[in-house]
């Protein structure tokens, strides 16, 4: 149930209130090469980019560009400058992340095996549960299947905090959420678990700061893709829409942009073939006619098959594709990221994403305009937005997602300390109800304000404060029956990003810090601050 008026600092208020007045004290990526677009550069040339900034001005593009501020990251904001601190976010150099996350990351089975070994063992566990003749050796093959299934999507989620919590590359890592939220696929949905890290790895993370076009195809050529949104099941003769009809509605045109149901049918009729195979690299070509063989492609697990392809005539968005076979999918591509509602459609939801709800009008449209000039250069659009004088004017206004405020949280709170254990990390997004790759609609988490400011929302973000205030050396431990270090929880008060927060913050806010018996409540009031939900 969500109230209509309910707000965040009486709720955060009331909870510190009822603490303070009975409650015990809690218990003591390789990124890319791109080259710059000419936008990029001018929209860095701007002098607001050149002025000399205040500790609140840093902390707040920290907050917006990155996902949390840290003392280490602010220092580095202080040594470049704006300017060049903004452009090395925009493209993304060799800086390597810590060493002890990405030695975590590389031991995981994910990043230590290729897709096709991954694959292989499914493909292999499947079998012997066919093959297995006694009814319980079928059943435990089967459970220990679905335990693999889960531990490969849990790896993923893994990879993707170490990331967001320790790479010097931040605005990339924030792209990266962004886009697979716009992309979406849902681990909830059957094999998707074993697919989901891959996809982000080489469809959604080498393009999310790269060009939309090639985002687009990326996404659409992936297994995740094709099995979530079942156009791996699309044929001829067996027409199946749902990709098309999201492909339109929901990553780029946008509902009522002008697209008809017709256009939806022939969009799906043009994805026909689309699919892919899990065959052995080598294995022969399915036989095809001779005419059609030369439209076969295969392209790592990537398949168009003509067996599958319905070559009819299609009209799309006014005109006639003139392609044939995987050309018509090109062609049909060019013809939607070209298309001015895609440039708005994209350009709307980053404003939103970065800004908050209710955006400019004109700054929408700007931003569209330089999706449309660069020809969906996304760096170049991110450019042009946030350097806009609406945005230099906007901070603090946008509302903290679960994941923006757990990992802002923990970034504030531990700095570049490398977490060893990502469980509580993931638990407290599950309890917030965002768990990475966890929705299982196809439009993605939403990403307005009053999606995630209900009382209900408020009363669990309190408790996961105090989970982290209390004992967020949890973090910390290699297994989870070790005592907790001593003390075992962060000293936020002693943070310069955190104390920096506090001259701009509300005199009842101060107030309720200014009660905090020990290190544990001032953790707790300070996390569940009402400035803290926002960035």
């Amino acid at each position: 149930m969500r109230w209509p008026h309910f707000s965040a600092e009486k709720c955060w208020i009331w909870m510190a209130a009822a603490t303070l007045a009975g409650c015990a004290a809690l218990p003591p990526g390789a990124s890319t090469p791109y080259s710059p677009n000419p936008l990029t550069q001018q929209a860095l040339a701007s002098p607001q980019l050149t002025a000399p900034l205040t500790a609140e001005q840093r902390r707040q593009w920290l907050d917006r560009v990155t996902w949390g501020v840290t003392d280490s990251d602010d220092a580095r904001l202080q040594q470049l400058g704006l300017q060049n601190w903004l452009a090395r976010q925009l493209r993304p150099d060799s800086s390597p992340m810590p060493a002890e996350a990405q030695q975590r990351i590389e031991a995981l089975d994910i990043s230590r095996r290729s897709m096709e070994q991954i694959q292989q063992d499914a493909a292999a566990q499947r079998q012997a549960i066919r093959n297995a003749a006694d009814p319980e050796e079928k059943t435990r093959l089967g459970q220990a299947l679905q335990r693999q299934l889960n531990q490969w999507a849990q790896e993923a989620q893994k990879r993707h905090l170490l990331r967001a919590l320790y790479s010097p590359h931040q605005l990339q890592e924030r792209m990266t959420w962004f886009w697979m939220n716009h992309f979406n696929v849902s681990t909830r949905k059957g094999d998707v678990r074993m697919w989901v890290g891959d996809y982000e790895e080489h469809a959604i993370r080498p393009h999310a700061l790269g060009n939309f076009r090639q985002l687009l195809e990326a996404s659409m050529r992936h297994p995740a893709m094709l099995l979530y949104l079942d156009n791996a099941s699309n044929a001829a003769g067996h027409i199946n829409e749902n990709y098309a009809r999201e492909l339109l509605e929901l990553h780029t045109m946008g509902v009522g942009s002008g697209y008809t149901q017709a256009d939806v049918q022939a969009m799906a009729h043009v994805l026909t073939g689309v699919g892919f195979s899990v065959r052995e690299a080598g294995a022969p070509a399915p036989r095809l006619r001779p005419e059609r063989r030369g439209d076969y492609v295969r392209q790592g697990f990537f398949e168009f098959n003509p067996n599958r392809h319905d070559y009819a005539p299609q009209v799309f968005l006014g005109r006639p594709l003139q392609g044939q076979g995987m050309a018509r999918v090109e062609e049909a591509l060019d013809r939607i990221v070209a298309a001015p509602a895609t440039a708005h459609f994209v350009a709307r939801k980053l404003v939103v994403y970065f800004l908050g709800d209710n955006p400019s009008p004109q700054l929408v449209e700007r931003t569209a305009q330089a999706f449309e000039r660069s020809r969906g250069d996304i760096a170049a659009t991110l450019a042009t937005l946030l350097t806009a004088p609406e945005a230099m004017q906007h901070f603090g206004q946008r509302f903290k997602d679960p994941v923006h405020y757990v990992v802002g949280a923990t970034r504030l709170a531990y700095e570049q300390r490398v977490a060893a254990d990502m469980a509580p990390l993931l638990g407290w997004l599950n309890r917030l109800g965002e768990p990475l790759y966890g929705h299982e609609t196809p439009d993605g988490y939403p990403l307005g304000q009053s999606d995630w400011s209900s009382s209900g929302q408020m009363a669990s973000r309190f408790e996961v404060a105090r989970q982290m205030a209390a004992r967020g050396a949890v973090l910390f431990r290699t297994d989870p029956q070790d005592a907790l270090e001593k003390p075992p929880y962060p000293e936020l008060a002693k943070r310069g990003s955190a104390q920096a927060r506090l001259p701009s913050w509300s005199a009842r806010s101060r107030e309720a810090l200014a009660q905090a018996r020990n290190p544990v409540d001032w953790n707790t009031y300070f996390l569940s601050a009402p400035e803290m939900m926002f960035r």
